[in-house]
């Protein structure tokens, strides 16, 4: 699976093995006026925090070499992962010296997160999809799985905790037992992490394409295999559930809408009246249409292959009004070098929504950015209001559910914003 590598990037074959025993670690000193975040809890060492590595160069540690965390006077911070092509240097996994980055670690912490999610879902049911494991939140900074119907979705975004998946996946096995695990790779961790995998089955059988999950008494046909994400956007179910209660007799715009999950849901639980849904992506439109059918609300739902903002502009051009503008886009800034440009991008997308939104309307505005605060985006929807001279109302300020829980020591961990508004 692992490919031959150039540059700065590394050949996964040549150093899983040298990087993975349990005993062997370089001891990482950081800089005393950076140490505190990693006293706090906060999993991500930046190069700029780090002093010096013991005992060898920086760029001579292999990636995934265990890194004993300390500050400059010696004193224990925590166990992590050493990965130098990253600016991310180190992700922080055991704030306790007598648990360090072994097997039996990884099986507790992925033990515990898969626990807590059999206290909300039934994982021996073919028809649920939850995510079991949400990296940061649940203590595995770099990895994500979901489960969708007996199968797992694992998502690796560390190029140092790739190189320990023997011991994950074998954890994985042995809590889930899963029909299949299938590996789905994010776009841009080549050159972020220096990791380059391609998707493709792990162990057992392959996922069918597509999968069934149910919502609410809603069915949904799932690509885990070359959806987007994991194939489907199990964070927003009770966002969606919340949105449909204001859009009975609605005309809807579900823009971004993926594989129809807000608008589905608003005509089937929330008695709508018709949606429009928007996608650039041809394959998201046929799994949209194919579960309108299998919701029978097909004739009620139209789909359209286009770039949203150019739609939005265009219908705002021709008079055209929905009674409910959806706005779910995807993630907008990546670093916190693009937050200034992310800001404008919600402020200039909400703004071309409110043109096609009727007066009393209800707007449903998302952003799944980690790095734009809660805050930041109703202070962006503060603006809009602003520019366009109407009141916006919220009524109801939603997140994420349980199943990606929030950890307090990494305030990233809370990305969703979902705000339930109604236009003046």
């Amino acid at each position: 699976m692992a490919k031959k590598m150039s540059n700065q990037e590394v050949d996964l074959s040549t150093v899983v093995e040298a990087s993975q025993p349990d005993s062997d670690f370089v001891e990482v000193i950081v800089r005393n006026r950076r140490a505190q975040p990693f006293f706090g809890r906060h999993p991500w060492v930046f190069v700029g925090a780090v002093d010096r590595v013991n005992g060898m160069k920086s760029e001579d540690v292999p990636p995934g070499t265990i890194a004993k965390l300390v500050n400059s006077e010696g004193r224990f911070i925590a166990w992590g992962l050493y990965n130098p092509i990253s600016r991310i240097v180190a992700r922080l996994y055991s704030w306790q010296l007598e648990r360090p980055l072994d097997a039996a670690f990884w099986q507790s912490t992925i033990h515990q997160a898969v626990e807590s999610r059999r206290e909300m879902f039934d994982l021996n049911s073919p028809n649920t999809g939850c995510r079991l494991v949400f990296s940061e939140a649940d203590g595995l900074s770099g990895l994500t799985v979901d489960f969708y119907g007996g199968y797992l979705l694992v998502q690796f975004t560390s190029l140092a905790l790739f190189l320990h998946r023997n011991a994950i996946l074998t954890a994985l096995q042995t809590e889930v037992n899963p029909r299949g695990i299938w590996l789905r790779t994010e776009k841009g961790m080549r050159e972020a992490e220096g990791l380059d995998v391609v998707d493709g089955l792990l162990s057992g059988h392959e996922p069918p394409r597509p999968l069934f999950i149910g919502e609410f008494g809603i069915n949904y046909g799932v690509d885990v295999q070359q959806g987007q994400k994991t194939g489907c956007y199990l964070d927003q179910r009770y966002n969606r559930l919340a949105a449909s209660r204001y859009l009975k007799g609605a005309k809807v715009l579900d823009a971004f809408c993926f594989s129809g999950g807000f608008g589905i849901t608003a005509l089937k639980l929330g008695g709508a009246a018709s949606v429009l849904g928007i996608d650039s992506s041809e394959s998201a439109l046929e799994l949209a249409k194919a579960n309108a059918e299998l919701n029978g609300v097909a004739d009620r739902c139209q789909w359209r292959r286009d770039d949203v903002r150019p739609a939005l502009e265009a219908m705002a051009g021709q008079g055209t009004l929905f009674d409910a503008v959806i706005l779910d886009p995807p993630r907008m800034a990546r670093t916190r070098g693009g937050m200034d440009r992310a800001i404008n991008g919600y402020v200039r997308l909400n703004h071309l929504g409110l043109q096609v939104l009727k007066p009393g309307g209800i707007l449903v505005t998302c952003s799944c950015s980690g790095l734009v605060s809660r805050d930041e985006f109703q202070e962006m929807l503060a603006e809009v209001a602003r520019q366009t001279g109407r009141d916006i109302q919220v009524l109801e300020n939603c997140g994420q559910p349980a199943d990606h829980p929030v950890r307090v020591t990494c305030p990233e961990t809370e990305y969703l914003k979902v705000l339930i508004c109604r236009v003046s």
